[in-house]
């Protein structure tokens, strides 16, 4: 591997002119068995480069305790790349947007009330020089300057868009220097006045991020850096979806002759995605611009290749494009991944949440009914119990306020759902002369991910009133749902009472693993599992119906999967079936 550099306005690899043509693919929303193949695929479409961001909540999701294993083995994905001859250029900044949870950030780093992120804070830095003493040692023997596939880092993602303190920016500058990084560094930012002035570093490369307008977008770039290389960082090929709109696609064509306008201009490009891939678990982010826009369990991204890593159309037209720049040769792909139908799995098992409080959580006391981070939780959902006194004229309650989505109980009778958005909503209740318990579960549905709203901690934040009083002295649970197997199943409930919080458990037979797509049709809103794995959220509103299962989750023999509905379904059954639904009208 030779270094790259910049000469002029020509990237170089060692004495060569070099083009970038590379291709986000995560990591961290693939199983590995499927790294080799989403990899060969990018190659054969005809890039030369593989591109990633670096969460760190997936690698440090409790402060101290690093995690480099299974989807989190970054080195093992980036050797992969190099042996596949693929360069690899590696976004480790803090934050990584990318309609991850956070952004990327540990949710622990809110446990401090005090804490101000992306800036020249100190707490702040001292979180990421911790973090960074162990992540970048794990990368540098993989630059290119020591023979290896890494031939550029990024310093903060897209930060003009948020901020712009350079002392901040140069901190992360000299982290990566002093650790051992001696590879080309950028910047990405969106083509703004204000993006640019604010995310660009003395000394370090800036590119540029845009879906379309490329011409644009570039003679942007040139007013601030005149007499260095272009390239897209983040070449928007497609789009993500939010809970409750459609599917978002673009014209192959379309992208197509935009990709055609950047070779043309000497550009280089990183297809953001070439594969999304999937938020499993609890990981999928949200953004805020007037309200909550919960981010969907798919990251398919309508990209080259699909959620679970079919060629599309689009495929097709990108490497006929890069066909006109470079010679390519045939069409060579490793061998397709089966998928399958496995029918209908008939639920056997249900447990219901209140009565399964003590096999998945032990009770806290708490003055205030304080968000999950105080608890030392990260994801999930959490639950606060008090006693109201009676008797007590019909009032309204009141959350202040509440993150994200909660589900009132009187006396364990369900009452409704107040949202993070519900400024008027109408659950009024009385208290008889004994009293009642009060009960609000609420989930978190994904911490912001970008933009001024991201100090997002979860649960209720200020606290909880009966009409005008507040109330203390509460039973806190944190529910993370990180481990289901304390849970004691009895029959399922035929008559089960609708808005009760229930685990459904199901088996079944499998001869030969191969992807498939679990059909939540007919099911509300919850988490679900195979074999203990988190396939993340689903949810009856559009877009998305199924949920993806890569065939190695599956093992040869009997599977299980567990469903946590918090509402209730028209039939305690789901489907698995060889294909997805993405695209569920409302």
């Amino acid at each position: 591997m030779s270094q790259l550099t910049i000469q002029g306005k020509q990237l170089m690899l060692g004495e060569q002119p070099f083009r970038i043509l590379s291709g986000a693919i995560h990591y961290f929303r693939v199983v590995p068995q499927y790294w080799e193949d989403r990899l060969l695929k990018l190659k054969a479409c005809g890039f030369n480069t593989v591109e990633t961001y670096v969460p760190w909540n997936l690698h440090e999701a409790n402060e101290g305790q690093f995690n480099f294993v299974g989807m989190a083995d970054l080195e093992k994905f980036t050797q992969l790349a190099g042996e596949l001859g693929l360069y690899v250029i590696v976004r480790p900044s803090p934050y990584i947007c990318a309609e991850w949870e956070f952004g990327g950030l540990p949710a622990w780093l809110l446990a401090d009330p005090g804490m101000r992120l992306r800036c020249h804070h100190k707490p702040f830095l001292d979180k990421i020089d911790a973090y960074f003493d162990d992540l970048i040692p794990r990368l540098t023997p993989f630059l290119s300057t020591k023979g290896g596939p890494i031939i550029a880092m990024q310093i903060e993602n897209e930060y003009g868009s948020y901020g712009n303190d350079k002392a901040y920016l140069n901190h992360l500058k000299q982290a990566l220097i002093e650790r051992g990084v001696d590879v080309l560094l950028f910047t990405s930012d969106g083509p703004e006045d204000f993006m640019l002035q604010g995310g660009m570093v003395e000394g370090v490369w800036e590119t540029v991020n845009f879906g379309s307008r490329s011409a644009e977008g570039f003679a942007k770039l040139l007013e601030y850096q005149p007499d260095q290389p272009l390239m897209c960082m983040e070449y928007w090929n497609g789009w993500f979806d939010h809970w409750g709109e459609q599917h978002h696609t673009r014209d192959a064509a379309d992208v197509a002759k935009v990709l055609d306008d950047m070779l043309a201009a000497n550009a280089s490009v990183n297809f953001y995605m070439f594969h999304g891939g999937t938020n499993f678990g609890f990981y999928s982010g949200a953004n805020y611009p007037d309200k909550l826009q919960p981010t969907i369990t798919s990251y398919d991204y309508d990209s080259p290749l699909s959620e679970s890593g079919d060629l599309t159309e689009k495929y097709h037209a990108v490497r006929e494009v890069i066909g006109k720049y470079t010679d390519l040769g045939p069409l060579e792909l490793p061998a397709p991944i089966a998928k399958k139908s496995y029918g209908t799995v008939n639920m056997t098992g249900q447990a219901k949440l209140l009565a399964s409080l003590d096999g998945l959580s032990s009770p806290i006391q708490s003055v205030c009914p304080e968000p999950m981070e105080q608890f030392g939780q990260n994801y999930g959902f959490i639950m606060y119990t008090t006693h109201l006194s009676g008797p007590r004229p019909a009032s309204r309650l009141n959350l202040q306020e509440v993150h994200d989505r909660a589900h009132i109980f009187i006396d364990g009778k369900f009452k409704g759902i107040i949202e993070r958005a519900d400024k008027e909503h109408d659950i009024v209740f009385d208290v008889p002369a004994g009293g009642v318990e009060l009960t609000i579960l609420v989930e978190n549905m994904g911490r912001i991910n970008y933009g001024p709203q991201m100090k997002d901690a979860k649960g209720i934040t200020e606290g909880v009133r009966h009409g005008l009083q507040f109330l203390f002295d509460w039973t806190v649970r944190p529910l993370p749902l990180d481990d289901l197997s304390k849970l004691n199943f009895d029959s399922v409930d035929g008559e089960s009472e609708k808005n009760q919080p229930s685990f459904y458990l199901g088996e079944f037979t499998v001869d030969e693993p191969a992807d498939t797509f679990l059909s939540m049709k007919g099911w509300t809103k919850g988490v679900a599992y195979i074999n203990g794995f988190n396939l993340g959220r689903y949810w009856e509103i559009a877009p998305q119906e199924t949920l993806y299962i890569p065939g190695p989750l599956l093992r040869k023999g009997n599977n299980e999967i567990v469903v946590f509905e918090l509402h209730g379904c028209e039939s305690p059954s789901v489907s698995l079936q060889d294909y997805p639904v993405l695209n569920k009208q409302q």
